[in-house]
């Protein structure tokens, strides 16, 4: 079940990574380069970090093919369809979410500490989105621009340690941890939610403020 989860954010991650590079005006190698730069960059920083060999991608062919068929089928629906309005923060929210639980699960098998399980699952949840948006000429990638970003990440990743220290199942703990963090970044997107920023607290309480 959780390899099935696993595949379902990868292949969010892999849209995400075709609809950047369609709005970045890129040819159909370009969106299959983004597509995988997208979907495995995280989780190989992850198995890098916890000295992971091999990496988990260069044995699962499946994930490969996945991300493959995802790839090439948005690239066709892109040829006849226009792209949905805000089609691309809904799946990569998908894919923050899941890729994210997934990156915990990995650091908790391997032996981390607590801090450190979080950590390496906020490094894998962000990490593609990162590889992504450098990769399209994006500056600032969307974590430095959207403050609901990281921090979904991290709740769900706080989340899912929590639950997996009160003895929940795995596959409830992913469920409601991936779930925490896509309410949290679709909230903020729609809602336009987001942390007070350094100019608004200037403004309040700065030296210039009256």
């Amino acid at each position: 079940m959780l390899h099935v989860l696993y595949l379902v954010g990868v292949s969010a991650f892999a849209a995400s990574g075709v609809l950047a590079a369609y709005r970045a005006n890129m040819d159909p190698f370009g969106g299959l380069v983004l597509a995988f730069a997208a979907s495995i960059s995280g989780g190989t920083l992850r198995d890098l970090i916890l000295d992971r060999q091999p990496l988990y991608w260069t044995h699962d062919w499946v994930l490969l093919t996945v991300i493959i068929c995802v790839g090439v089928g948005t690239m066709a629906y892109l040829r006849f369809w226009s792209l949905p309005h805000k089609a691309l923060l809904v799946v990569d929210a998908l894919g923050l979410a899941v890729v994210t639980v997934i990156g915990a699960r990995a650091a908790i098998e391997a032996g981390a500490t607590p801090l450190a399980v979080i950590i390496l699952a906020v490094l894998t949840g962000v990490t593609g989105e990162v590889v992504r948006d450098v990769l399209c000429g994006e500056f600032p990638p969307l974590l430095l621009r959207e403050d609901v970003y990281a921090i979904a990440a991290l709740a769900g990743a706080c989340c899912y340690l929590a639950l997996f220290h009160l003895g929940t199942g795995a596959t409830p703990a992913a469920a409601i941890s991936a779930g925490v963090v896509f309410a949290l970044r679709m909230g903020a997107v729609y809602l336009g939610l987001h942390l007070p920023r350094p100019q608004q607290l200037a403004k309040r309480g700065g030296p210039d403020a009256d």
